[in-house]
């Protein structure tokens, strides 16, 4: 699998059928001025290869996931967090949500996450990125 990911970029493993999932990707490539990320649907195959190379069960996440290969990886509110960290700028602010209790906003981002579908919607496919950003994406 380390062959199938590309060298010095973070792996951010996303819901690729829910809107609001699509919406935060879109905002993450536009802010990404560094090049640092690389996107994976979590239910392709590579998606479901790297949950399982980092021993998540894929049938208890629906989170995003943020994986720096062979370092380390975060999920739900702490891999919201680590990647606006990531991105510089004013966004290296949101550290300070680190004093929030990881329960409280884990507890805040499941609700959210639970909800997501019926507040955002669903599609029926995972994204098809665009020729321009197609090298953003990683496939199995």
């Amino acid at each position: 699998m380390r062959n199938k990911l590309p060298k010095n970029k973070q792996i951010i493993l996303f819901d690729g059928v829910c809107n609001l999932c699509d919406t935060a990707v879109q905002f993450i490539i536009k802010q990404d001025k560094k090049d640092v990320f690389r996107f994976v649907a979590l239910q392709s195959d590579l998606g479901l290869e790297i949950l399982q190379h980092i021993g998540i069960d894929q049938t208890k996440i629906d989170s995003i996931i943020l994986y720096k290969p062979g370092i380390a990886y975060f999920y739900k509110a702490a891999a919201a967090i680590e990647i606006a960290r990531e991105l510089g700028g004013i966004f290296t602010l949101s550290a300070v949500f680190k004093i929030i209790p990881e329960k409280v906003s884990n507890c805040i981002y499941d609700y959210i996450a639970k909800n997501r579908y019926h507040w955002f919607g669903k599609k029926e496919s995972c994204m098809i990125p665009t020729p321009e950003l197609k090298n953003k994406f990683l496939n199995s």
